[in-house]
């Protein structure tokens, strides 16, 4: 099968690139920007496109398929010779939907915790060598690439995204993948610029529970207020099976798990964790992993990149990434970590810049979302806020918006890399919250300043 992807060079798209050329598929590809880790993993797999730019004369007839990006624009030339010529054009979600229909396909959807307790089932999975397809949103130790695409395996485990499709199909992806297995973790507005009201935010939701194939089944969240509400209302004949956190307790900077066996400590930490791993501990034992072999692999699991990452430690200090940028997650990180080291002083770092995030109309939503750290920090870059061409949003806005007057508030990444640098990182917890950079900061640099003080 010969397939081409327009925007090959995006985080799903490559790995979905590098997923059939695995399985065998002749794969092309377009971009007018690759970034890493990308353009390198496509250049060890011989498919970064020669020049950057878009070029209908790669669209031919002899093509099977043309899967196109997100970040490909409506009027993409390739895409118009694709649609000229009459090709099969899919959307990143359409196309996994075809390469699993055959499959059993279970998909994990919510706002927040979907990647977690994607990666955990995955986890658990490999270590008891069940071979399942998959996509994951996180690059996992132990996994080569983020999608996985086969002929032989039963299941297909995917993380249910409700963005867009594609730049022709404003389908949230998740409304494609019609679940024999459902796991919905929690629903909390999100993406604003698509969704403009919490109420057409939640519609998605429904809509995705009424996908589920009739006689399939949802585990949710029964300690969110919404995912109960959104399931029980769903009149689609399926078994609807809540779940909550479990018991644990946190001693000495370890979080211990109540198990049938007695305490077992885990790598992973925070009462939002431990509900995700209740409900991948579900979705486990509906694929055959019983219970104590489900306690037995978790156990080893250390988290999904860039969610609550370790990224240096002392006797006295410990520093976290994370990729947090909506307020729920925002929330859960930081009171995360201040309960795992309550007698560290916290500080925890945020950088605005997505969206939602940088709109002056739901800057509200993060009020008291960094309330539990002891020293609170936004940064955010008022470019950012022009290139998206958003209303300006004053420092005053962000400290008002939080809702805390001690809140400082950074717009240049060399003051707040000095603001850090004068913190006594060597004794404290420290958490960065970003899918972004904060304007240049050196992690390194901040692992130094950790470990060495």
């Amino acid at each position: 099968m010969q397939v081409h992807f327009i925007a090959i060079g995006g985080s799903a798209m490559h790995n979905l690139a590098l997923a059939l050329q695995h399985k065998g598929y002749t794969v092309s590809g377009s971009d007018d920007v690759i970034f890493e880790p990308s353009r390198t993993r496509l250049e060890q797999a011989g498919l970064l496109p020669a020049e950057f730019g878009w070029f209908p004369e790669k669209i031919q007839s002899d093509l099977d398929a043309v899967i196109l990006g997100m970040h490909a624009k409506p009027d993409n030339p390739e895409l118009a010779r694709a649609q000229e010529l009459g090709i099969r054009i899919y959307s990143y979600p359409e196309f996994l939907f075809e390469q699993s229909k055959d499959k059993t396909r279970v998909v994990i959807g919510g706002s927040h915790g979907k990647t977690t307790i994607t990666s955990m089932i995955l986890h658990v999975l490999k270590y008891h060598d069940q071979a399942v397809d998959y996509m994951v949103g996180a690059q996992l130790e132990g996994f080569d690439r983020m999608v996985h695409l086969s002929e032989e395996n039963d299941f297909i485990v995917l993380e249910g995204d409700e963005y867009l499709s594609s730049p022709i199909d404003r389908r949230p992806k998740f409304h494609l993948y019609k679940p024999n297995i459902a796991l919905l973790s929690g629903i909390a507005w999100d993406h604003i610029n698509v969704f403009p009201t919490y109420e057409s935010y939640v519609e998605q939701f429904r809509i995705f529970v009424d996908s589920i194939v009739e006689g399939g089944s949802i585990n949710y969240n029964e300690e969110d207020e919404e995912v109960k509400k959104v399931v029980m209302a769903s009149e689609n004949p399926i078994r609807k099976l809540g779940y909550s956190t479990p018991e644990y307790t946190v001693e000495n900077g370890v979080t211990l798990l109540e198990t049938p066996e007695g305490p077992m400590p885990i790598e992973v930490f925070g009462r939002h964790n431990l509900s995700n791993l209740a409900g991948a501990k579900w979705i486990c034992q509906h694929m055959g992993v019983d219970e104590d072999a489900f306690y037995e692999a978790i156990a080893t699991f250390k988290g999904a990149s860039k969610r609550l990452e370790k990224i240096a430690e002392t006797g006295n200090g410990v520093a976290y990434k994370d990729f947090a940028h909506s307020p729920s997650k925002v929330n859960a990180a930081v009171t995360a970590v201040k309960s795992q080291f309550p007698d560290l002083p916290l500080i925890a770092c945020l950088e605005l810049h997505t969206y939602s995030s940088l709109n002056k109309e739901f800057l509200e939503q993060y009020r008291g979302a960094l309330d539990s750290a002891d020293t609170a920090a936004v940064f955010y870059a008022p470019e950012s806020v022009a290139i998206k061409r958003l209303e300006a949003v004053s420092e005053a806005d962000i400290a008002a918006a939080f809702g805390r007057d001690n809140l400082h508030v950074f717009t240049e990444p060399a003051a707040f890399r000095e603001f850090l640098m004068a913190q006594e990182l060597h004794r404290s917890a420290l958490l960065l919250m970003s899918s972004g950079n904060y304007g240049g900061l050196s992690l390194e640099e901040v692992k130094t300043a950790v470990e060495n003080h």
